[in-house]
């Protein structure tokens, strides 16, 4: 499967403001936060990014829960583990980073979940925003701590 990015759609109309979509034409390469233009990228979206449009539409307007959608994330092993480890965090819940660890089987870990976190290049789809501190705190978020609370809010009115 070819999973270098092709194309790119910007989506501006949301809630939280711009995102950025880019894909291959098999699967879902990156949701970046606000509009980045990618110069190698087409501006011609395929089926790929289409269908991640309307199903992000959906999950603003209440209407989904959950995504399914082809997701090529490119990271090390360990963040790639991270990353499938958030996509099991239902919607509405959250989890610690040491929970997050702990699930991992890595309960020293939870530092190096952080981080791995940090670099999910998939937001939203899969859900860093669910993560948060032990103490029940909001901690670092790439589209920044207000997105990550309105993320966080429309999940539990709906949840």
């Amino acid at each position: 499967m070819n999973t270098q990015a092709t194309a790119q759609l910007h989506l501006t109309d949301l809630p939280i403001g711009a995102l950025t979509l880019t894909a291959s034409n098999e699967a879902l390469t990156g949701v970046e936060f606000g509009r980045v233009e990618h110069a190698s990228l087409d501006h011609v979206p395929n089926d790929v990014l289409l269908e991640a449009a309307h199903q992000l539409s959906e999950y603003f307007a209440g209407k989904r829960q959950s995504f399914d959608l082809p997701l090529s994330p490119q990271g090390t092993e360990f963040q790639c583990e991270v990353w499938q480890a958030l996509q099991t965090i239902p919607f509405g819940e959250t989890r610690s980073y040491g929970e997050l660890a702990n699930s991992l089987g890595k309960p020293r870990a939870a530092r190096a979940v952080g981080l791995a976190n940090n670099r999910n290049p998939l937001a939203i789809l899969i859900p860093c925003h669910r993560v948060i501190g032990a103490d029940g705190a909001l901690i670092g978020y790439a589209g920044g701590l207000l997105i990550k609370q309105a993320l966080l809010d429309l999940e539990s009115s709906r949840s």
